[in-house]
């Protein structure tokens, strides 16, 4: 009789994101990437908070239908100011309107995450909320990064992980890739109550 323990679960990302991807391979742990086909349009008068964790979850339900028996993880970031929810730009004329709207300003980044197992149906859930000052910036400073970065598929056009960390005066977050669009601190926590083996140990 074997004493050998059981492999760890399937790892599965639900997210088309690089950013994502490449926050992962941080762990150091075999994952497979499927792309969720989910509406991610926010529903009327939905707060900011409520609409990342509910696509965080949408998308992991979803990829979880083509990764049975595996912990499916699943994101979403929402910027807000004002009361207003700020999504990706898609264009530079957009772009220019965020940021433009934004400088000088503090704006809070909610980067939820879900880790769904599709062994049992269990869900894990979280909201990392980023807090970012944003410099005053002169048009010519807009102007000149998105030109530079092209970050038109990032909520709220900063990618402070690049170029962007020169639009802003500050960041307050417990996590520090949250901002970036997956929280590793929260997710690790998840994973170890899964019983996914972080660092050679369930």
């Amino acid at each position: 009789m074997s004493d050998a323990p059981n492999p760890p679960p399937r790892l599965v990302l639900a997210s088309s994101s690089r950013y994502r991807r490449e926050l992962l391979e941080r762990l150091r742990v075999p994952f497979d990437v499927i792309v969720p086909d989910i509406d991610e349009t926010p529903l009327e008068n939905e707060a900011p908070e409520t609409t990342a964790i509910r696509l965080s979850v949408a998308k992991a339900r979803a990829a979880a239908g083509q990764a049975r028996g595996a912990l499916v993880i699943g994101s979403d970031q929402v910027a807000t100011f004002d009361g207003r929810q700020i999504g990706k730009p898609g264009t530079h004329e957009k772009a220019v309107a965020q940021l433009r709207a934004m400088r000088g300003r503090s704006v809070a980044f909610h980067s939820a995450l879900c880790l769904f197992d599709s062994r049992t149906g269990h869900v894990q859930s979280a909201d990392i909320v980023t807090h970012v000052q944003f410099r005053d910036l002169s048009d010519a400073e807009i102007e000149a990064y998105l030109r530079a970065e092209t970050p038109y598929d990032v909520a709220g056009s900063a990618k402070s992980e690049g170029l962007g960390i020169a639009l802003l005066d500050a960041i307050d977050s417990r996590d520090p890739t949250a901002l970036v669009g997956l929280p590793l601190i929260e997710l690790s926590r998840m994973l170890r109550a899964a019983g996914f083996p972080l660092l050679g140990a369930a």
